[in-house]
């Protein structure tokens, strides 16, 4: 137990989220999920915006600042998902301007296997550690990420 801890105590924790990410990526490619014809990146986005969709409107705006894409790149994610029956576009109820994004049937009947694989990689990425633990973990790596967003603001205010 001591090596474990040893080895804790002396890895940065950039390093250890850095490792973290890159086994899920490897382990749970979100290929395993979505088999369709999309590429990588579409994936992603289809599966933000099926798990948004339940319980909001969704915008392309909401894509760029999740994905921190343009919007000149998002626009064609979206035309192509759209071509290929994925999304849909539809004026919002408030200002018809704005267009919702909408999940196809074709993509709603992803949605189900979605929901499943986060639900059995929870499971696997909280064996053995207490719910009291998984909670502080959680709003540890919450901290972190704030911490990292706050940076990122300060250095875009000092290039202005």
């Amino acid at each position: 137990m001591q090596d474990i801890n040893d080895k804790i105590n002396n890895m940065h924790m950039g390093k250890l989220i850095h490792m973290l990410s890159h086994e899920m990526k490897r382990n749970h490619p979100i290929d395993k999920v979505i088999q369709d014809d999309l590429t990588i990146m579409q994936k992603h986005i289809l599966k933000f915006i099926l798990l948004e969709t339940m319980h909001r409107d969704l915008y392309q705006k909401d894509i760029e600042e999740e994905f921190q894409i343009r919007k000149s790149t998002v626009t064609g994610y979206v035309q192509l998902m759209e071509k290929n029956g994925y999304l849909t576009r539809e004026s919002d109820k408030e200002d018809a301007r704005k267009k919702c994004l909408v999940p196809t049937a074709r993509a709603e009947k992803l949605r189900e296997a979605i929901l499943e694989d986060i639900k059995q990689n929870e499971k696997l990425l909280e064996k053995g550690i207490s719910a009291e633990d998984v909670t502080t973990c959680k709003h540890v790596l919450y901290q972190v990420l704030q911490n990292l967003i706050e940076k990122h603001k300060e250095e875009g205010k000092k290039d202005e």
